[in-house]
């Protein structure tokens, strides 16, 4: 099973996808400068292969396609096709006391972290923006926030 961690910030988004099996990170990588029109892509492989590609990202959305197309890419990705992810996790900043642990995303969650906004207004925004355009390429899988205090890097 194949869990795609994502970590989406005002102009970045950061991943991670681990093969649950045996807890490895097959990949990692992050598109950066979202909106400038000089947007990057920088991808690593566990085996020590990586590439650096511009790409036109003007927002989020895009930058989740280019995430997938990279990790489904013959030549760059660890992945044979996009069923292969059984689920993503987002990273969260704030959840305020609502959440103390992981939570399964709906609807409901998703408006209790938008009134969590005012608690971390620099960051809770744009992880929620991420989780959206997540949400829109995935909708057929399950999301889970992981709030910053439960948040663990397991990579590189």
């Amino acid at each position: 099973m194949k869990i795609l961690v994502l970590n989406s910030g005002s102009s970045s988004v950061k991943y991670r996808l681990f093969e649950m099996t045996n807890e490895n990170c097959l990949a990692w990588g992050l598109v950066e400068r979202i909106g400038s029109g000089g947007a990057i892509l920088k991808h690593y492989r566990h085996d020590g292969h990586k590439v650096k590609l511009s790409a036109g990202v003007n927002d989020h959305a895009q930058a989740i396609k280019h995430i997938l197309s990279i990790l489904l890419s013959p030549n760059h990705g660890v992945l044979k096709e996009r069923e292969d992810i059984a689920a993503l996790g987002h990273r969260v900043v704030h959840g305020g006391e609502k959440f103390t642990e992981s939570v399964l995303i709906n609807e409901a969650v998703m408006d209790e972290l938008r009134d969590c906004i005012e608690l971390a207004p620099l960051h809770n925004p744009h992880n929620i923006r991420g989780i959206n355009a997540c949400m829109k390429v995935f909708s057929d899988r399950p999301h889970v926030a992981v709030f910053e205090q439960h948040f663990i890097n397991r990579c590189h």
